[in-house]
């Protein structure tokens, strides 16, 4: 009798078990069509890894790419692509190289100014890329072949990253609801374009401000925001007004394209980020790429093992610049040679000649997985999110050798937080690098602080990777989530900021002063009538 019903409650198991899986199946949405525009470069690693788990969930992808892409390649296992014109057909990756030669001349300025001085020169690369990505984006709506097979093919959602327009405007032209793989947007940080950011404690992208600010950096911050107004309106707008016009209603430009997304996956976290305003429609994904790390390869084991109680350094400047002046490299490798440490280097170009025999040069390392290493004790890095994101997962510290676009500020909010100590790539000596990097190495100051931002990150509710997942199969099973819009977007400026009701405030209580003034002086005759009179 026992065995009887201990079988037949095994069959109950097995029975409900399938019943689960198949109700989690049938609400999982797979089998979607997602379209996919990506940004090539860094922003790619982060994108592939939500496809990824997208593909292993069921979900047809189909990724837009530049027949020239840099990283993104045509055939795979997880996507099927097709090529359009994009930003990578004109531009060229030197272009980076040449940037960060003006970026360091223009270190050299006093610190008020010299954060104008590269938006300035940050603005006059943006104005040329925009132009470059409405050629593209005009090439791909008048595409007739193509635009029928994007629309033939029923797409269920569009997920794209809107640091470049193309994938913005195509959703908006195809009229799919829409998921942001983002941190930036048109022409800064994306909060600044959906989220009220009040410049008196929420500092600019560019600025090199703090949240706690000062009368003069208070000043500074609202400058910066008054340039970026000046940006959208006068050098971003005016490169897509003849698509917009010919393409899209009245009234439509990019911003109102890009409030229309339905979700906005940030790549933040708010160990990270300092706190600000948000929305009911941003979700905060911030090192969803993080994940334990695995076995490295034998050789690369081995010479972590060599490195005994002393440890390993790791180095990395990303993957759009991979290497900074000989004079540079020569300081940091000399550097390097006096360390009782082992040194991993991702390099690429020509081997400095002070290189010493603890120093491993490397054309590509698996980064996360020698963060997670036990003998890593310090990652030397330009500031990019997912190299930081990663060195916060993981609880190693930070020497930040920042060089371009959004490193100056992501190294500044670690360093307030104590988890890293920053160096001046234009000023960077032998003996200035060397003592930075003794300073990381030795002071238990900037591992606790790091070990504690780790902590913090790791303690919510559900894995960053699983909110992404979550709210994109949200949107396809919702068909969009319009409710969580607020009607501000769809308000004009002065309305937004409630300037018609403080006029007819105003006006109001200019006529009530006038009127009693007036009133006042019409009693004050007569009284005075009546006194001359008696």
């Amino acid at each position: 009798m026992h065995h009887h019903f201990t079988e037949m409650s095994n069959t109950v198991c097995v029975f409900l078990a399938l019943l689960c899986y198949l109700l989690l199946q049938s609400s999982s949405c797979s089998g979607s069509r997602i379209l996919v525009v990506p940004v090539d470069g860094s922003h790619w690693i982060n994108m592939k890894i939500i496809l990824e788990e997208l593909h292993s969930r069921g979900h047809e992808i189909t990724v837009l790419r530049s027949a020239k892409s840099w990283y993104i390649p045509s055939n795979s296992s997880i996507y099927t692509s097709i090529n359009v014109p994009m930003f990578e057909d004109e531009a060229n990756r030197d272009f980076y190289i040449k940037m960060l030669q003006d970026v360091m001349d223009r270190r050299s300025y006093p610190t008020f100014i010299r954060t104008f001085y590269q938006q300035h020169l940050l603005t006059s690369k943006i104005g040329d890329c925009h132009k470059m990505l409405a050629r593209s984006a005009t090439k791909i709506l008048e595409d007739a072949v193509l635009m029928k097979k994007l629309k033939d093919t029923k797409f269920d959602l569009m997920l794209t990253d809107p640091a470049f327009s193309l994938g913005v405007i195509l959703g908006g032209y195809l009229k799919l609801p829409k998921v942001f793989n983002v941190r930036w947007i048109n022409n800064g940080e994306g909060h600044q374009t959906i989220a009220p950011s009040p410049v008196s404690y929420v500092p600019v992208s560019g600025s090199e401000l703090q949240d706690q600010m000062n009368f003069l950096e208070r000043t500074k911050n609202m400058l910066h925001y008054l340039y970026s107004v000046f940006e959208q309106y006068f050098i971003i707008y005016p490169a897509y007004s003849d698509l917009f016009q010919k393409h899209f209603p009245p009234g439509t430009d990019l911003v109102s394209l890009g409030l229309s997304a339905d979700i906005w996956l940030f790549r933040a976290d708010f160990v990270f980020e300092f706190p600000r305003p948000t929305m009911p429609n941003v979700v905060y994904i911030g090192g969803f790429q993080c994940k334990k790390a695995h076995p490295l390869p034998d050789d690369l084991e081995e010479f972590m093992q060599s490195s005994g109680e002393h440890g390993v350094v790791v180095m990395s400047l990303g993957t759009l610049v991979s290497a900074l002046p000989p004079e540079i490299t020569e300081a940091i490798a000399t550097a390097f040679a006096q360390l009782p440490q082992k040194v991993i280097w991702r390099f690429v170009g020509d081997e400095p000649s002070s290189l010493g025999n603890n120093t491993r040069l490397v054309k590509w390392l698996p980064q996360n997985d020698l963060l997670g290493h036990p003998k890593t004790r310090v990652f030397i890095a330009h500031g990019g999110t997912n190299g930081l994101y990663e060195a916060i997962y993981h609880g190693v510290p930070v020497l930040g050798l920042p060089l371009l676009f959004d490193q100056f500020d992501n190294l500044l909010r670690m360093k307030v937080r104590g988890a890293v100590r920053v160096v001046e790539a234009r000023s960077l000596t032998k003996d200035n690098f060397l003592e930075a990097l003794k300073d990381v190495l030795e002071n238990p100051f900037y591992r606790k602080n790091i070990q504690r931002l780790s902590q913090l990150h790791r303690d919510r509710p559900m894995p960053p990777m699983d909110t992404a997942i979550f709210w994109i199969e949200y949107v396809i099973r919702n068909k969009g989530a319009a409710h969580l819009q607020p009607a501000g977007f769809s308000l004009p400026w002065y309305s937004y900021f409630c300037l018609d009701v403080a006029v007819v405030v105003l006006v109001l209580i200019g006529t009530s002063i006038w009127v009693s003034v007036l009133v006042c002086r019409l009693l004050c005759c007569r009284n005075g009538k009546k006194m001359k009179a008696e």
